[in-house]
């Protein structure tokens, strides 16, 4: 099992986890996934590459020398959580993960996946 299959796996086990994927936001690719039963992760990676990228586009007309942690949309029922790759060797990936409401903690949610971020070998 690679790094990142066990990455996915662990991202999972996080309370409320409906699905998990990493992501190449300048291509748009999914390289791994995990869970996803009710919700179509190649087609919320596209989605969500385009959310990533508008954000990069955004930061840098406004001259934000900054580094994107997460970005989070909130819907009715799910929390979809996107965690860009600080790592130099994860430089243009991130990981989404989408979560249901009521079965989870977005504050341990982000803080898990955090953690697991600085684990991917890439």
């Amino acid at each position: 099992m690679s790094n990142i299959d066990t990455v996915l796996k662990e991202a999972m086990q996080i309370d409320g986890a409906i699905g998990v994927a990493l992501v190449d936001h300048t291509s748009g690719m999914t390289l791994g996934q995990a869970g996803g039963n009710t919700l179509n992760l190649e087609v919320a990676a596209a989605g969500n590459t385009e959310v990533v990228r508008a954000k990069l586009r955004t930061m840098d007309a406004l001259r934000l020398r900054e580094n994107i942690e997460d970005i989070l949309i909130t819907l009715d029922t799910q929390y979809h959580l996107i965690r860009l790759i600080t790592d130099k060797s994860g430089a243009g990936l991130f990981l989404y993960l989408a979560l249901d409401k009521q079965r989870s903690n977005l504050a341990m949610a982000r803080h898990k996946l955090a953690n697991l971020e600085r684990t991917i070998e890439i």
